[in-house]
């Protein structure tokens, strides 16, 4: 799992290089209709299968079985990861991790929470920066290149949506993802 989840990391850099040749050479995303519900699941499966070794309670929760939004399966698969991924390093152990999904009369919200240790209020208005103050090593001393926040505010905006998120310390941080349908 770890190996497998290195990887993905290792993809996230690539794309944010990537990004740098994208806005440069004007080149578009591949974007398809997806049933959101079915590729979130199954990008997660092995976080549920991992629950009891990561320690964690990981659930679903969405508004209806089957919700279609038009994105590049890949990149926004990978905003996913990451989320879930800073969730599992900054929730202590026993602790909730729960994704969700709503569908709007226009949008789709997405939404990664956690009951974690949540984000200090200083790094609020810098998180989506390229290398920002807020990057900081998970519990159990991963580590970060304070680069993840700014991919996934780079992915979100390629697909014109909005991201944001809540967070209180000691008590969790809630990220939304508002994608047009």
């Amino acid at each position: 799992m770890v190996n497998k989840l290195s990887k993905r990391c290792i993809k996230l850099i690539r794309d944010f290089m990537d990004h740098e040749f994208l806005e440069s050479a004007g080149v578009k995303l591949v974007k398809k209709r997806v049933n959101l519900i079915e590729i979130i699941k199954i990008q997660t499966e092995d976080y549920l299968h991992h629950q009891s070794a990561l320690n964690k309670q990981i659930h679903f929760s969405f508004s209806q079985a089957n919700i279609y939004v038009d994105v590049d399966e890949d990149k926004f698969l990978q905003v996913i990861n990451n989320l879930v991924s800073n969730s599992l390093k900054f929730t202590r152990d026993g602790g909730k991790i729960s994704i969700g999904m709503e569908e709007q009369e226009q949008s789709v919200i997405v939404s990664v929470s956690d009951d974690g240790i949540g984000i200090p209020e200083k790094y609020h208005a810098t998180l989506f920066d390229r290398f920002s103050e807020a990057r900081r090593s998970g519990l159990r001393g991963e580590p970060s290149t304070g680069l993840g926040m700014s991919i996934i505010k780079t992915i979100v905006d390629w697909h014109e949506g909005d991201i944001w998120f809540d967070s209180e310390e000691d008590r969790g941080t809630t990220f939304y993802i508002r994608l047009p349908k």
